[in-house]
């Protein structure tokens, strides 16, 4: 198995505590949406109220609702509205995932089975629209008009993301320009949407949310990289799923964007290989951890996640307008 990068190995222990500490600042905040999210999941539908228990379950970094919270902190804000729109995040999260899982095929999700697994294709396709539904009843609860219009646009460019997946899937002249459009859409504009929401709420802060959003992209396209670097790098039993799971199912990431236009032919047709078969049968998933180690494409990707946080540590480096003191809990 490919190891991490001495980078990320250096970075872990420190990031992890920072991220401990942030999530404290709005652990009470998580905890209420934790709730809404259980509650709002719950239906006369004995289906939905079954299934929506067993995502409920199935955990989650709650990675969107927590930035959402901690920008709302940042703005002053502190009221039960932020909680409703973390939760709203969280329920498009889900029902994009529920989707992205039966168009993969995919049977697990965090070591557990999938929706469609468990229920079949076309309760499951249901249930995430239901869950999509639910999203914007929610958030329409507060009557701000241009929430919903926020997260309508990132729903969209999800959808979009997904469809030009599709369209390049399985093909070995993706481009990374390609590759950017695809994760900016299915990962980094709701990530901007989450962080520049608080803003939108009474009294409305535009300048802030402007450099909110910004940050919130950069913030995604760091998370997305790095999520993609971890099916080279991680164990099967922190995935929750088999390593490589991308490239089996057709799709380039970064480490092996970058690596394809440098090597052999050989090498190429290793890669090809597997994404023609969408198996590990010509070619094992060993040939190619050894091929992105070989040529160090995991250190490049990671030093461009590194610039992505880099860029999104900059829209904060200066009070934002409107910004009410914490007490020196910026992020630097």
């Amino acid at each position: 198995m490919t190891q991490p990068t001495p980078l990320a190995r250096k970075a872990a222990p420190s990031a992890a505590l920072l991220g401990q500490r942030m999530l404290s600042l709005v652990g009470d905040k998580l905890m209420a949406t934790e709730a809404l999210f259980r509650r709002e999941l719950s239906s006369d539908v004995p289906f939905i109220a079954d299934a929506g228990r067993y995502i409920s379950e199935g955990g989650g970094k709650r990675v969107r609702p927590a930035l959402l919270l901690l920008c709302a902190r940042l703005l002053g804000h502190d009221s039960a509205e932020e909680v409703t729109y973390a939760a709203v995040v969280e329920f498009i999260h889900s029902a994009t995932l529920i989707h992205d899982d039966i168009i993969d095929l995919a049977p697990l999700r965090r070591g557990r089975p999938t929706a469609q697994t468990l229920w079949g294709n076309h309760k499951t396709v249901l249930l995430g629209d239901w869950i999509y539904t639910k999203a914007m009843q929610l958030a329409l609860e507060h009557g701000r008009v241009e929430v919903i219009r926020r997260l309508c646009a990132a729903t969209l460019a999800m959808t979009e993301g997904e469809l030009l997946v599709l369209d390049r899937l399985g093909a070995p002249d993706l481009s990374r320009d390609e590759y950017y459009q695809i994760i900016d859409r299915k990962t980094a504009l709701l990530f901007a949407a989450a962080c520049s929401i608080p803003s939108l709420i009474e009294p409305v802060r535009p300048e802030a949310g402007a450099a909110l959003e910004r940050f919130g992209r950069q913030l995604g396209l760091c998370f997305q990289v790095v999520d993609d670097l971890l099916d080279f790098t991680a164990r099967e039993s922190d995935l929750g799923k088999p390593v490589l799971s991308d490239l089996r199912e057709g799709k380039l990431t970064l480490p092996l964007l970058l690596l394809l236009p440098r090597v052999p032919a050989g090498d190429r047709t290793k890669v090809e290989t597997v994404l023609a078969d969408r198996a590990f049968e010509r070619v094992a998933a060993e040939e190619i951890l050894e091929l992105v180690a070989r040529e160090g494409t995991l250190a490049e990707a990671e030093s461009l996640a590194e610039a992505h946080a880099e860029a999104a540590r900059r829209e904060l480096a200066s009070p934002l307008p409107g910004q009410v003191p914490t007490g020196g809990t910026n992020v630097r």
